[in-house]
This record gives structure tokens, C-alpha cells and sequence, in this order.
């Protein structure tokens, strides 16, 4: 990590993880992105100033009382508390370290996967990366002020290993187009939809195994690509953000169970999208597409944070399957292609 990139992030911290109206703070990592990417010091300091003109970036609320032992599990979901949960794990890192204090945190925050649109799962993944001890505090302190449970295990498991037949099936559930979100905050309607009686018992659909992310990240692209959704964009990137926490959590079944339970809630908001026909996925693999370099460099250019967001996990991912759809959906979300 460069020095400027140091100094931003040093300075992100003292901002709240969430703006008004709760929308997650994605400075720390969009920085962190944008360098990986190739943004000049320069552009990282515009970017910076830009997003916190735009954000509306203020502190986190004040602290109440300090959480010692357990205590903070009594406090999840809690956003009056982000400062104190912060402290905590900040401190909790630094005398065990970002890896044992993660294994010992998981699960527990793992049902709660969606706080904040998924942005916690983010900011960890992010600091796991770039093996940042403090941020990784921070981003397991907002995952718990944040703390958003759908759908309770209950008493079956293993219903497909599909994740895209996860996805048909709770779009065919009833009643799931009534459900009234308070605003159109993605987890806002993730909330709602799992709140629906008939969403109960989804997340005990989908068998796990060895190539449950694998074949996650390939239903995720093929919905983004065949949507090019707010949603299914955050399909893609969670998946990558997955990925990167792998080394550090040796068991991700509870992980992955409740993120694509997650993923599930969303099909409403999505419009219950089909999958894509496996020919047109094969057109848009061979279609005519910008190289990586310039898809990275209008990602760079762009003040859409989820541009470079987007752009990075595609360019990891593909770097990881070679899957050429990653770059088309790439060059469409930052409008090289139509």
C-alpha cells in the first residue's frame, strides 16, 4: 500500500462506516481499488475529495460505554453502538491478531451478512487483502453495529447444489412482490422479502461444498450480465470478497449459506430475472470488447464508486477463470459497450 493510500485511509477512519440515509461508506476500499487499478496519487486524492462532497461523510456516533468479553453480541444489529463495536475489535486485533480475531467473530456475524448491502463482508474482505489490522477491526466492528439476520437455519438442508435453482425457486414463492420495503435501500428490501412468511426456511436450500463459490460466482456473472443490476453487481463483488476471505475462515458454509439467502431476497427488487440463455452468453463472451487496460483506466476515470468496485473483482476474477464474460460485463458497466 502506497503512502497516499496510508494517509486517505488513516483519514477515512475517523469517518462513520454509514451515511445518511444508511448507505455504507465505501471510501476505505474504493481507495484501495483505485490504486490496484492504476490511479495516480493524484487521481486518489480527487477521488477522495469528491466522494466526501458528495457522501456527505461525518463521524461515527459518539461513544456510550466500552464492550469487554462476549458483551458484544448482545449489541448486533445496534447502530447507536458503532463506536464502541469498533473499539472492541480494533483492540481485540490488536492483541490477538486480524486472523484469529476474524475465526472467533464469523460465526456469529455470518447470519448477518447483509448488514449494510453487504458492504461489512467489503470493508473485511478489503482489509484481509491488504493484511490492514485496522481495518479489519473496523469492518468487523461495523458488521456487528450493523448486523442484518433473514432467515434463521432451520431443520432441512440440501435441496440443490444450484445456486441459479436457489434463485428460480424463491422467485416463484408467493407473496414476495407485497412485500413493502421502508425505502429502496437494497437491505432494506432484503429485510422485507425475508420477512415474508413464505421466504422461511431458504437458506437451508442450497448444499455446500468445495465448488459452492465457484459455482456462485458463475450464476452471479451470468445475472449481472443478463440484468446489469445494482443488485446482481453486488452478486459479483461479493463473491470476489468471498473469495478473499477464505485463507482466514476455515469454515465458509455458514458464510456462503446466508450470503446467496441474501442474494435470494433480492429477486423482487431485481424484477425476477431468468437466468440468460446459455447462447447468449456465449455471444457476449465473443462479442467485439475493450482490453483490461482500458476498462480499468474509465473505471479509474469514473466518481461512480461502484465503478472501480465493480471493475476490480471482474479483473480478479477473471485473472483467476479466464471467463471472458467478466470483461464484457466489465466494459458495460463503465459504458465502453453497449
Amino acid at each position: 500500500m502506497n503512502a497516499i493510500v496510508t494517509n486517505l485511509k488513516a483519514e477515512a477512519r475517523r469517518d462513520s462506516a454509514e451515511f445518511p440515509p444508511l448507505m455504507a461508506n465505501h471510501l476505505p476500499m474504493i481507495l484501495v481499488a483505485l490504486e490496484r487499478l492504476g490511479a495516480t496519487p493524484d487521481r486518489l486524492r480527487q477521488f477522495d475529495r469528491v466522494y466526501r462532497d458528495s457522501s456527505g461523510l461525518h463521524p461515527p456516533p459518539p461513544p456510550m460505554r466500552p464492550v469487554t468479553g462476549d458483551q458484544w453480541m448482545s449489541l448486533l444489529g445496534q447502530r447507536a453502538r458503532e463506536t464502541d463495536l469498533r473499539a472492541f475489535f480494533v483492540q481485540q486485533v490488536a492483541r490477538t491478531g486480524g486472523k484469529v480475531t476474524i475465526r472467533a467473530a464469523l460465526p456469529a456475524l455470518a447470519p448477518g451478512i447483509g448488514a449494510s448491502a453487504f458492504h461489512p463482508l467489503m470493508r473485511l474482505a478489503y482489509g484481509v487483502l491488504e493484511d490492514d489490522e485496522e481495518e479489519i477491526g473496523i469492518a468487523l466492528g461495523f458488521w456487528a453495529a450493523t448486523y442484518l439476520p433473514l432467515c434463521p437455519p432451520g431443520a432441512t438442508s440440501g435441496l440443490t447444489s444450484d445456486p441459479a435453482e436457489v434463485l428460480l425457486r424463491a422467485a416463484a414463492l408467493p407473496g414476495l412482490c407485497d412485500a413493502m420495503p421502508e425505502s429502496d435501500l437494497v437491505w432494506h428490501n432484503m429485510r422485507a422479502v425475508a420477512a415474508m412468511p413464505s421466504f422461511a426456511g431458504v437458506v437451508d436450500w442450497l448444499t455446500i461444498d468445495g465448488e459452492t463459490l465457484d459455482r456462485m460466482a458463475a450464476t452471479s456473472l451470468a445475472l449481472f450480465a443478463g440484468t446489469m443490476s445494482f443488485e446482481a453487481l453486488h452478486a459479483v463483488t461479493g463473491c470476489h470478497w468471498l473469495r478473499l476471505l477464505q485463507p482466514v475462515a476455515p469454515d465458509m458454509a455458514p458464510l456462503l449459506r446466508h450470503f446467496w439467502v441474501a442474494i435470494a431476497a433480492l429477486m423482487p427488487k431485481m424484477g425476477f430475472p431468468t437466468p440468460p440463455l446459455v447462447e447468449q452468453l456465449a455471444d457476449w463472451r465473443q462479442a467485439p470488447c475493450p482490453g483490461w487496460s482500458e476498462i480499468k483506466a474509465t473505471a479509474v476515470a469514473s466518481d461512480d464508486e461502484h465503478d472501480p468496485s465493480l471493475v476490480f473483482s471482474a479483473f480478479e476474477e477473471w485473472r483467476r477463470t479466464g471467463d471472458t464474460l467478466y470483461r464484457h460485463v466489465a466494459a458495460r458497466r463503465v459504458g465502453l459497450v453497449a
